[in-house]
């Protein structure tokens, strides 16, 4: 994976960790994700 690559898909990590843990645990909860599941979304979000 190249520099550029793997940049990017930290930046969308963090970006997805950042929006997720700005909502509220009833937002999450109607998506059907909980709190603790937050990190492991965020890594899906990138394909890993």
């Amino acid at each position: 994976m190249n520099v550029a690559r793997s940049f990017n898909n930290w930046r969308k990590y963090r970006q997805t960790v950042s929006e997720l843990g700005r909502m509220t645990s009833r937002e999450l909860q109607d998506l059907g994700i909980d709190r603790a599941d937050i990190r492991n979304v965020a890594r899906a979000a990138i394909g890993r």
